[in-house]
């Protein structure tokens, strides 16, 4: 799916053909390519008025026109697929605008968070862009439940701050607080998230035979419905997908939110170590869209405000 927005653009100009006699047709010709200069520089400064910041991403992309996003597409209200099957949410609005500055289409293409990194790395995409929290593990390509070296890493433009959050069913809170009241119970969460890391770290502190019974899914709404239909005590993720699901799942019958958030961190755009002009461009995008009023805007519309940054930073997760 695309996040649609304005892509450079470069005039076509037809030429004039030769007809009659080799006079006149030099004389078309001639004409025609005067026409041809000028019009080309007025195009140009169009094109440059329209996407100020495309001179700065690698010529690479500029000449595609795209940027391929790795996405998983199930995390409300951060990409989701509405009614109509379109992709939608805090990170396809947030990439239309820098689009607009960039001179490009953000192309989102799904895939199980758990992959995206990888694919980055194979080049399947040039960037991942799916609610991903900017970590120390992922920044040097660490495995951070083995603690082992997992590959190169990567590069993080940061874009706002989430912190994680427990749910259960609504009435139903089982006595749920903190992460320590989770011993004993089983929770349901996406695979290679944060949430999961959490989960895996408290249960080692739980006292033997009440270890946490973690149930992961390739996205969060799997887990979703394991807990609706009994599955589990409870469920976990980013506060602004939990918060979502409690509010729209059976209309708001469905879910609560228990406790309170924990561990604030940066949503990052990864980058691969070595695109450093791909990096900075889209730092420069965010930087721009926050100071024009459209970063805010957006995150009104989704109801995120809370989680804003007032601008972009490289690897600011700890």
């Amino acid at each position: 799916m695309t996040a649609s927005s304005t892509r450079r653009t470069t005039a076509a100009r037809s030429r004039l053909a030769a007809v009659g006699a080799i006079a006149v047709a030099g004389a078309l010709m001639l004409t025609g390519c005067g026409d041809q200069t000028k019009d080309n520089g007025s195009d140009s400064e169009t094109a440059t008025a329209a996407a100020p910041l495309a001179d700065k991403l690698p010529k690479s992309i500029r000449d595609k026109g795209v940027i391929k996003v790795g996405s998983d597409i199930a995390y409300a209200p951060v990409e989701f697929k509405d009614s109509s099957g379109k992709t939608v949410g805090i990170d396809p609005d947030l990439a239309a605008a820098m689009g607009k500055q960039l001179g490009v289409d953000f192309q989102f293409e799904n895939g199980t968070f758990d992959t995206l990194i990888t694919g980055l790395r194979s080049k399947r995409y040039d960037i991942a862009m799916s609610a991903m929290t900017d970590t120390k593990d992922r920044q040097e390509g660490i495995d951070s439940d083995t603690g082992k070296q997992v590959g190169e890493g990567v590069d993080f433009v940061d874009y706002f701050t989430a912190g994680v959050s427990i749910y259960t069913k609504k009435g139903d809170d089982q006595g749920i607080k903190t992460w320590s009241d989770l011993c004993g119970k089983k929770i349901v969460l996406q695979r290679g998230t944060v949430s999961e890391d959490l989960a895996k770290a408290e249960s080692k502190k739980c006292p033997a035979g009440k270890k946490i019974a973690i149930e992961p899914f390739d996205n969060d709404q799997q887990a979703q419905t394991r807990l609706r239909a009994g599955g589990a005590d409870a469920g976990s993720s980013d506060f602004p997908v939990a918060a979502y699901a409690v509010k729209t799942s059976g209309g708001g019958k469905d879910f609560q939110l228990v406790g309170e958030q924990v561990e604030a961190a940066p949503y990052g755009i990864a980058v691969a170590k070595n695109q450093t002009q791909l990096r900075d461009a889209l730092k420069a995008a965010l930087d721009a869209i926050i100071d024009n009023g459209e970063y805010d805007k957006i995150m009104k519309k989704w109801g995120v405000t809370d989680g804003a940054v007032k601008e972009a930073t490289i690897n600011g997760g700890k």
